[in-house]
């Protein structure tokens, strides 16, 4: 557990103590106990379930403007930019309206870094993934239901590696996209942060939200952009084609590992227990 104390500049000096907080456990047989913990599952459920809802949604109806045999046109619909949007600010949004009860994942990769870092417990995690991905496939669920003239027609909004594209490309995409994701998770929460800049404001949703939207502008050509398997696990599950599924592996795989690469990154490089260890070992050398 690190301390640090910092000097702030005013009329005088005054030092604010920081401490991190205490690693999650493992297993917390108690947190089974406490209505929170339900509470904050159903959230997850209930947040990811809007989210594919909106997002899924959207991309069916840009696919509906654009069909030149339904009538659309080329230019039509929200396009790419709007596709970007709807899944940069649903995740703003609901990140707001969940983040002081959940912590506002609503991404199996997301809880998957967090529990790397010991921000969250196993059984947290494990009940937040299953959560996340009950909740996306009754998301996609609705909008089939309510959209059942045009979803298959229009892909379902699955994933899937778009043609021209490698294997590893399509991984790639998904790693670094995930990092970036993660990254700006790590970073906009980070209480450490929150004590050193309290001068300068920041609402940890925006950018999270700004994060999954400039990836979707980069990867929606590629793969559709997953970065989060919930997402691609429940518009796999109710579109039910063979393409989606060959390729779904990449929607875990690629999220998982880029996770585990933000975790490592923020927590042994750029927070203070690695810079530390780097600072131990030069005194050492000048000895």
């Amino acid at each position: 557990m690190a301390k640090d104390v910092e000097a702030v500049s005013g009329e005088g000096f005054q030092t604010r103590d920081y401490q991190d907080p205490p690693p999650a456990p493992l297993f917390d047989p108690e947190e089974l106990t406490k209505w929170s913990f339900y509470r904050a599952v159903i959230a997850e459920f209930v947040a990811t379930l809007l989210f594919l809802y909106i997002t899924v949604l959207t991309v069916i109806g840009y696919k509906i403007e654009t069909d030149s045999t339904a009538g659309g046109v080329d230019c039509g619909g929200v396009g790419i930019l709007g596709i970007a949007w709807a899944f940069g600010g649903m995740i703003f949004i609901l990140v707001y309206c969940t983040a002081g009860i959940s912590g506002g994942h609503i991404n199996p990769a997301v809880t998957f870094g967090l529990l790397l870092a010991r921000k969250v417990s196993l059984v947290r995690a494990i009940l937040y993934m299953v959560a996340q991905c009950l909740g996306a496939i009754c998301g996609v669920g609705f909008v089939k239901a309510f959209q059942s003239a045009y979803y298959v027609r229009y892909g379902g909004g699955a994933n899937s590696l778009a043609d021209g594209y490698s294997t590893g490309t399509g991984l790639a995409a998904e790693i670094i996209g995930t990092f970036v994701l993660v990254y700006t998770v790590f970073s906009a929460t980070d209480p450490k942060r929150s004590a050193r800049d309290s001068h300068v404001p920041v609402l940890a949703p925006l950018p999270i939200g700004f994060a999954v939207f400039m990836v979707h502008l980069a990867t929606i050509p590629i793969t559709g952009t997953g970065i989060n398997p919930a997402r691609s696990f429940g518009a796999a599950v109710i579109f039910n084609e063979s393409k989606p599924w060959d390729d779904h592996w990449i929607f875990w795989v690629g999220p998982f590992i880029g996770a585990a690469i933000a975790a490592f990154y923020h927590q042994f490089v750029l927070r203070a227990s690695g810079s530390k260890s780097l600072g131990s070992f030069r005194s050492a050398a000048n000895v």
